[in-house]
């Protein structure tokens, strides 16, 4: 696992544990070089970003528990694939962002600037 250090270079803090989230599923948006997608934004997802990610064929509405996911809703907390929030982001379709809770590594697909833009 990857140093836990969040994009303004503290500690990095809990997204949610319910629905508990993470490549891990430690709450946190903890990372290693096997998570491919980088699911490293801490979003709070809203309607807008739930339908644009279906519409790109990531459907994080309905559940899946074979995989220990129990689909989201408006106002979840979720560790977001960082190439996913920033195709949002250029669709005009981004849902905010918890800064403390968004791993560094999201900075090697994401500008800081762009995660500030939309920060809670």
């Amino acid at each position: 696992m990857h140093p836990s250090v969040n994009v303004l270079g503290g500690e990095l803090e809990p997204c949610s544990n319910d629905p508990l989230t993470g490549w891990y599923r430690d709450g946190c948006c903890n990372t290693d070089d096997s998570d491919r997608g980088s699911h490293t934004v801490c979003c709070v997802v809203n309607d807008a970003f739930l339908e644009f990610a279906r519409s790109q064929g990531n459907d994080l509405i309905t559940p899946a528990p074979q995989f220990n996911f129990p689909g989201l809703k408006a106002g979840d907390s979720w560790c977001v694939c960082a190439r996913t929030w920033l195709e949002a982001v250029n669709a005009g379709q981004a849902c905010p962002v918890d800064l403390e809770s968004t791993h560094r590594r999201a900075l090697e697909v994401i500008p800081l600037d762009v995660l500030e833009t939309h920060a809670l």
